[in-house]
């Protein structure tokens, strides 16, 4: 009994020991050093026994040691209550007898102790205190390194996912991943700051295309031309959305790259060539068409031509925002040349075209498509063009199939000249239409027409050059 007396005080010293070089070490190291001394103290109690906690006490300061002594007097009284026969040993221990029964158990005389008690006592003794040491030690730094190192693996997933997606986009995605258009019937306002009543600085009309600036998430940053400012997203649509409208919405013009360029009957280096093109020449590509990437189909006086894709760029007819006082300006400008428009174009009477009522609310809905917004001149002469097609020889006899003629008119392979006849022409287009049908013409017997700004002689009439 005593032998075991002294194991289980020694056990109890060693936790004390424990708890006061971690609390000593943790102030002032790093919770790695508190750890060693842990781990030493219990290496010392497992491997050396009793022995290994009297080579511990004689490190302790002299006020541990009293300390340490207490600890033991208590020890033994209370197993002088619990062991009766056991009292003429107990009252004569002391710390010294302890630590030279400790020597001695080191040395090999344990046969008072049996096998693996003093071992099992130490762990379960010193145990908690280890972990709790350890714990405490390095919960801090183990918190601050585990979130930064998620962190840190968000950061590489996110960059991770979007290069996939970069490299999943083919170039012409790419390239409109940063631009926006609006998804309007006419024109969207662009607005000083990000609010509905912020003043209007200029309008993105449709087919015009801005590059963003700063994404919001109801207004965003935009600039076009020569406009920089806020449009509402409720009404655009960006990045591939935007491309896939552009497709659908806007012609693809091919512009020639070189003089005398060869415009063929057939996508054939030895077709009938219709006519030549110098470089600059801008001519609208036929979509509908199959070719092959060696050739672009394009049209030419109201039928499908080709030339060779070595000598010709394409791209979108996109245009660009204008601001309100480029708007202004362009509106006198235009009510100039409609003036002198007016008085050098001569509206010719030709023969009238008998028609249905279905046939001038067809003819009323392309005009409407094509120049609803031009003047009443530029209505009238939209139809005149489609009446000079039917008269012509060269394209389909009817108004129908003039209309509806493959590649001829966008808005009608669309379905938008259907949707405007069932819904009903607005009157000015419905006028035109009439009138164009009785024989007018104020085109000078055109059969063609595009945008004036593409720089092709003709009669300008609005928006509009006829040819």
């Amino acid at each position: 009994m005593s032998m075991r007396k002294r194991a289980v005080s020694g056990i109890m010293i060693a936790g004390s020991m424990v708890m006061m070089c971690a609390a000593a070490d943790a102030a002032d190291t790093v919770s790695a050093e508190a750890v060693t001394a842990a781990v030493d103290m219990r290496t010392d109690l497992a491997t050396g026994g009793t022995a290994g906690v009297v080579v511990s006490l004689n490190k302790v300061s002299a006020e541990a040691a009293a300390s340490v002594e207490q600890t033991q007097t208590t020890l033994v009284a209370a197993a002088e209550e619990t062991t009766p026969e056991a009292e003429s040993t107990t009252e004569n221990v002391t710390v010294d007898t302890l630590a030279k029964g400790a020597a001695d158990t080191a040395e090999g005389t344990t046969a008072e102790v049996p096998a693996g008690t003093t071992g099992d006592v130490t762990a379960d003794a010193t145990a908690g205190t280890m972990e709790d040491v350890v714990a405490d030690a390095t919960a801090g730094t183990t918190e601050d390194v585990t979130t930064e190192t998620t962190e840190a693996a968000a950061e590489e997933e996110t960059a991770e996912e979007k290069q996939q997606t970069d490299e999943t986009l083919t170039q012409e995605e790419a390239e409109w991943q940063n631009r926006l258009m609006a998804d309007v019937d006419e024109f969207l306002y662009v607005r000083a700051s990000g609010d509905a009543d912020a003043e209007i600085v200029g309008k993105l009309y449709k087919g015009d295309v801005a590059e963003v600036v700063e994404d919001g998430d109801t207004w965003t940053h935009v600039v076009s031309g020569n406009v920089e400012g806020y449009v509402n997203n409720d009404y655009c649509v960006s990045g591939t959305e935007a491309l896939n409208y552009a497709q659908q919405n806007v012609e693809l013009q091919a512009e020639i790259q070189t003089d005398g360029l060869r415009v063929r009957s057939e996508a054939a280096e030895d077709a009938p060539v219709i006519t030549a093109v110098s470089t600059g020449t801008v001519l609208t590509v036929d979509t509908d068409a199959q070719v092959s990437e060696d050739w672009v189909a394009v049209e030419y006086n109201g039928q499908t031509a080709y030339v060779s894709a070595e000598y010709v760029t394409t791209d979108y007819a996109l245009g660009e925002a204008i601001s309100i006082e480029e708007e202004r300006a362009a509106q006198e400008k235009q009510a100039q040349e409609e003036a002198a428009q007016t008085t050098q174009t001569t509206t010719v009477q030709n023969e009238a075209v008998s028609a249905s009522v279905d046939d001038v609310t067809l003819l009323a809905a392309l005009i409407q498509c094509e120049a609803g917004n031009e003047s009443y001149e530029g209505q009238l002469a939209v139809g005149a063009v489609v009446m000079n097609r039917v008269r012509s020889g060269a394209y389909p006899g009817s108004i129908y199939d003039v209309i509806y003629q493959r590649g001829q008119f966008p808005p009608a392979g669309k379905g938008m000249v259907a949707q405007i006849a069932a819904n009903g022409p607005k009157a000015s287009c419905v006028q035109a239409a009439q009138e164009a049908l009785s024989g007018a013409d104020n085109t000078g017997g055109a059969t063609c027409f595009s945008r004036a700004s593409s720089g092709r002689a003709g009669v300008v009439i609005g928006n509009h050059v006829f040819y």
